[in-house]
């Protein structure tokens, strides 16, 4: 966290100057806090102190900087009878105010300017979390748990947002305190022979950690399983969320709660673990000082020591208590706070990025052919290849469509074209430019993907049109969703284009979803379009309107098909058929129908399904 903290530095120096603003005032009430309880002492007792000055009228010597300060001011401190004057007390009634005042503002400078700093780094630690996350390649996310993701980005970096704001100013406050009020007895102690008391209070004093230590390590055990527990529940409740629809089809419900309920009764067990040691802790420090404090007050009082010394002392052992038991509650947040810092900076130190070409080429437009050099692919580096060296070209303006069973290595190609994954063998390359030399934001610019499963955002249709187009007007977009045959039924609705669709376009059909995620790429105007399986499973009324949305954005593009219809690639320039990752077939749509290969297996196999009578 100190690299977190040093560019709030000079904020940092104006708290810690209040607090040792903080710690002198503390110095200077305790020292003054005989003066109060002197005159209700004998006038004998008085006599009987070996460090008075009754030939000049002063106090006990310990008072010699009042005095002092009296004197530079005219004020007299005792009367002819040897007691406190009344100007001498409307000067402390005066002053003590006037130092709570200053004492109260800077305890307001040190806490806001700390609690500040902390918020700061909250948010630096948020955002670098976030964009730690978008650097991250799709392979991470595929192998990661989103419920876990979000809870880190979210509970746990809000939970540290009190430890840190919390911890900051007390640490930068509290051990000024206590070194002022120990300063203080340690004076106290050497003008009225109390150094053995008060050296064997300092010695024992340390008790008072015992539980703090103790109870901090069994808080930090209990945390750090509590932050899992509640990153499983927010996953659960993810994919209960984001699978509802199969939930309701199965009548899984009852099923489904009383697993969450079970796993929230876990980490409630959990939570009031933690919360039996944090209220443990502040009970056992204070009954520890007082114990010391009744001790050091009997000692005291047996060896016959005045009550305006002992009285002093005791407060500021009573001041020190306070930046004692903040401290003591630094330590519960640390302990707090450790396992969720320790799950962030897990997260911030993975790094599975695409690589980016130390000076990569700026590539503004596409001329000339995409190529596939024996291209390899594997997810895990020690796993199966799910491509093993396929090699194809994709000329400018033509349509290759791309063709197989399931898990053949359909998508795989498309995302290697997207570069959302680098080969494990072999190159691609764009105008003979490898992909891995372009840069990132160049490639994509060039490149418009529409997807099978569309994923919308729950925000308003022209929003989702627009994504990724800023600049884009409101009659470029109504255009965008002419061509995709989407601004029928957008303006059907009353909200019309402000309509918002819901989670991942939830209030749109499968249809209408698509047709919005056409239209924004035909915003996008790229000149190289992916279209990945994007009018499977779709009524027939809806499939046509979709292919000649399709066959307009086809115009004057080059574009990579997935195709689980047949029948929507017939016209393609270029059919390649994968199977097990590897090419098999290739040519026109007659061509391979005609060689009488696997080809036409699957377009007859194709056409039974259409026809009903598979």
């Amino acid at each position: 966290l100190l690299g977190c903290a040093r560019p709030y530095t000079l904020r940092i120096v104006v708290g810690v100057l209040a607090g040792l603003v903080i710690g002198s005032t503390l110095f200077t009430l305790l020292s003054v806090s005989g003066d109060v309880i002197r005159p209700f002492e004998s006038p004998a007792a008085e006599q009987e102190e070996p460090d008075s000055d009754t030939s000049t009228g002063a106090l006990p010597g310990e008072l010699g900087y009042v005095e002092r300060v009296a004197n530079f001011f005219n004020i007299p401190l005792t009367t002819d009878d040897g007691g406190v004057t009344r100007r001498f007390i409307i000067a402390l009634c005066i002053v003590l105010p006037l130092l709570g005042g200053l004492r109260a503002l800077f305890i307001y400078v040190n806490a806001y300017v700390m609690r500040w700093v902390g918020a700061r780094i909250v948010r630096d630690l948020r955002n670098e979390a976030f964009d730690s996350l978008q650097r991250q390649s799709l392979r991470f996310f595929g192998k990661s748990d989103i419920g876990g993701l979000i809870s880190r980005c979210s509970n746990d970096i809000t939970g540290l947002e009190t430890v840190i704001s919390s911890t900051i100013g007390n640490l930068t406050r509290a051990p000024i305190d206590v070194l002022a009020a120990l300063l203080f007895v340690i004076v106290k102690a050497k003008r009225h022979e109390m150094v053995d008391l008060v050296t064997l209070m300092i010695i024992v004093f340390p008790l008072c950690i015992v539980p703090i230590v103790v109870l901090g390590h069994i808080i930090r055990r209990h945390m750090r399983r509590a932050l899992g527990k509640v990153a499983d529940l927010i996953s659960r409740m993810h994919e209960n969320f984001t699978c509802v629809r199969v939930v309701k089809a199965f009548d899984m419900e009852t099923q489904e709660t009383e697993r969450f309920h079970s796993m929230n009764k876990s980490y409630f067990r959990t939570v009031i673990r933690v919360l039996r040691a944090e209220l443990l802790m502040t009970p056992l420090v204070e009954l520890v000082g007082l114990v010391l404090t009744v001790i050091f007050m009997a000692l005291c009082l047996a060896r016959g020591i005045q009550l305006s010394h002992i009285i002093p002392v005791c407060l500021a052992a009573l001041a020190a208590y306070r930046p004692i038991k903040q401290l003591a509650r630094v330590n519960v947040y640390l302990q707090r706070g450790a396992p969720a810092l320790e799950r962030i900076y897990d997260l911030l130190d993975v790094d599975t990025a695409i690589r980016e070409a130390e000076s990569p080429a700026q590539v503004p437009t596409f001329e000339d052919r995409i190529v596939f050099e024996d291209v390899m692919f594997r997810y895990e580096d020690d796993g199966d290849p799910v491509l093993g060296g396929i090699a194809f070209e994709i000329p400018r303006g033509s349509v290759v469509a791309c063709v197989g069973e399931t898990g053949s290595g359909k998508t795989t190609t498309a995302n290697l074209l997207a570069r959302f994954y680098d080969p494990s063998g072999g190159r691609i390359t764009l105008d003979q430019h490898d992909l891995r030399d372009i840069g990132i934001a160049s490639l994509r610019r060039l490149i418009s993907v529409v997807n099978q499963d569309t994923i919308l955002f729950n925000d308003t249709i022209a929003y989702n049109i627009a994504y990724g187009s800023d600049d884009a007007t409101r009659a470029q977009i109504e255009d965008a969703a002419k061509q995709a045959n989407a601004h029928d039924f957008i303006v059907a609705d009353p909200a019309g284009y402000e309509r918002v669709v819901g989670e991942k376009g939830f209030v749109l059909s499968g249809g209408e979803r698509q047709r919005v995620a056409l239209a924004r790429a035909i915003l996008r105007n790229s000149p190289i379009l992916i279209l990945d399986e994007a009018t499977s499973a779709l009524d027939t009324v809806t499939e046509r309107l979709i292919q000649e949305a399709i066959a307009r954005v086809m115009q004057n593009r080059t574009v990579f098909v997935i195709a689980h219809r047949l029948s929507t690639v017939r016209h393609a320039d270029v059919i390649i058929l994968i199977d097990k990752g590897m090419i098999v077939e290739r040519g026109t749509h007659d061509e391979l129908y005609a060689a009488g290969g696997r080809y036409r297996k699957l377009c007859d196999m194709d056409m039974q399904a259409a026809n009903g009578t598979a």
